[in-house]
């Protein structure tokens, strides 16, 4: 008795059916409907198709219908892209705190990791891809629209380091939404620091692999996001400094459909390839593989 009035019952979303969609079998002002369990379905956020969210998975998150890539958290990164086995995090306890005592910060940080499941908007570690070690940053806009705080910044420049001394190429993946205004000038201050730690491991020769996904922007964008050996960005990922609206309104001038995208980027300069979802895990293979002793460089 008492379980079935506790018990959590199941949600669910509700749509017309096709008969009602097309004005069938229903009176007037009636729409019958049928009963959906919440999360079997997805609808794309550009072309608004309706697909099985099991068969996007499968399709790593890409829209079959208009070839969108929607946003990946670290861990389905770091699954999609790194060896089944291997992945070793680092630093994983370490978390931010309050050190300026921001109004409702900290209430906010352990909403966000609740909300998540992560503890920050990055994880690190160290891993194979085809085989071929890498040490890897993977940020996650679903904490914090993966804004830059200190522990991001710290976790970041740590990986850095250790590419630096174990002498292993470096993959950042980043998305994000510029630096975590809570945090003021700490979180400033993370862009020169991981640039110092990117360019020691750049005198010591180590190589390192910008990947940006959708969106990168703000004080990620113009610090180590910017600064790979080589940059790669996914289909139409968003990738600037200021948005969109702020440069229109600062320039009063209209901007092209496709500004800031990853295919404008291309064509501008600012990256060396756009690369499908389903090809990034083959790309960096060969990519590590080219500047790997065993390539023979």
């Amino acid at each position: 008795m008492f379980k079935d009035i506790f018990q959590k019952k199941r949600k669910y979303a509700t749509i017309p059916s096709e008969r009602a969609l097309r004005g069938e079998g229903q009176e007037a002002g009636e729409r019958p409907k049928r009963e959906i369990p919440e999360g079997l379905m997805n609808k794309c956020s550009k072309c608004g198709t309706i697909q099985y969210s099991k068969e996007l998975e499968k399709n790593l998150k890409v829209c079959p219908a208009c070839g969108y890539h929607m946003r990946l958290n670290a861990m389905e990164r770091i699954a999609m892209v790194l060896d089944e086995q291997g992945f070793v995090e680092h630093d994983a306890d370490m978390i931010s705190v309050d050190p300026l005592d921001f109004p409702g910060y900290s209430n906010k940080l352990e909403q966000q990791r609740l909300k998540s499941g992560l503890k920050e908007a990055v994880i690190t570690g160290e891993g194979t891809i085809e085989g071929l070690p890498v040490v890897v940053a993977v940020m996650s806009f679903d904490f914090f629209t993966g804004s830059m705080g200190s522990v991001v910044g710290e976790k970041i420049t740590r990986a850095i380091e250790h590419a630096t001394e174990k002498r292993l190429p470096l993959i950042i993946f980043s998305t994000s939404g510029g630096a975590r205004m809570q945090e003021s000038i700490l979180s400033l201050m993370q862009m020169a620091k991981t640039s110092a730690a990117l360019s020691r491991l750049d005198e010591q020769g180590g190589l390192y692999i910008s990947v940006i996904t959708d969106p990168t922007t703000g004080g990620v964008s113009a610090s180590f996001a910017s600064l790979g050996d080589i940059i790669i960005a996914e289909p139409g990922a968003v990738f600037g400094f200021a948005g969109r609206i702020v440069i229109e309104q600062t320039i009063r001038q209209k901007l092209p459909d496709d500004f800031q995208t990853a295919e404008f980027n291309l064509q501008h300069g600012q990256l060396d390839m756009v690369v499908h979802r389903k090809e990034l895990r083959a790309t960096l293979g060969k990519l590590l593989d080219m500047h790997s002793e065993k390539g023979g460089v």
